[in-house]
């Protein structure tokens, strides 16, 4: 279970969320410059709140009140960014491997190689390839693939499908929908596309100026 209560001021716009998630797909929905990637980042630890708490699972990430912030590498925690994030200069595979202690995950307790992760969202033969040869559905397969290569306990997407054309757009909702339940762990996605939240929500937290409207299950 995630719980989030946060407070972020920036000049011009606070941000004050309280929700709990327990399980499939909660879409962070509203318009450019709301607070919904801002509430992400707090969540990873990229960014740190003004005050209030965050938890997953029961571990506490941060603590206003106890002055307690665990580092983003400790959170256990699947990012995909809305530019991908990919290094140009590595294979699709050691992007995939990025993040993994020692680039092996052998004897560190994980239950998935690269190459389950890699056929599991249909890139094996992209491998060796770099990113300036991909694709934007393929690089957003990969950088899928690398969030999901460590296993997370909660997995993050900002805006994934915001680049994608409306045949790719479709085909990936559909993946984002199976590989939540398989993978049986909370998914927070951003959008500000009303179909995308029509399709892929469970429940959805609808913000305007960095405030929380409401939130609510999905229609």
């Amino acid at each position: 279970m995630l719980k989030v209560n946060i407070h972020k001021a920036f000049p011009g716009i606070t941000i004050d969320v309280d929700f709990t998630v327990t399980e499939g797909i909660l879409v962070i929905f509203g318009p450019s410059g709301s607070g919904k990637s801002t509430i992400l980042n707090c969540i990873s630890g990229l960014q740190q709140p003004d005050a209030g708490h965050i938890s997953l699972n029961e571990r506490l990430f941060y603590s206003g009140s106890a002055g307690i912030s665990m580092p983003t590498r400790n959170r256990h925690i699947g990012y995909v960014f809305q530019d991908y994030a990919l290094f140009p200069h590595m294979t699709v595979k050691d992007n995939v491997m990025y993040g993994i202690p020692a680039r092996c995950k052998a004897g560190s307790g994980y239950r998935m190689t690269v190459l389950d992760v890699l056929e599991m969202l249909k890139i094996t033969h992209l491998q060796d390839r770099y990113p300036g040869q991909l694709s934007g559905g393929e690089k957003q397969r990969v950088a899928l693939a690398r969030a999901l290569m460590v296993e997370p306990d909660l997995l993050l997407l900002d805006e994934p499908l915001s680049a994608l054309d409306h045949a790719n757009r479709k085909a990936f909702q559909g993946e984002l929908l199976e590989l939540q339940r398989i993978w049986q762990i909370p998914f927070l996605l951003v959008t500000h596309s009303r179909k995308e939240m029509t399709v892929l929500a469970d429940e959805v937290l609808f913000m305007d100026k960095g405030r929380q409207v409401t939130y609510a299950p999905a229609a």
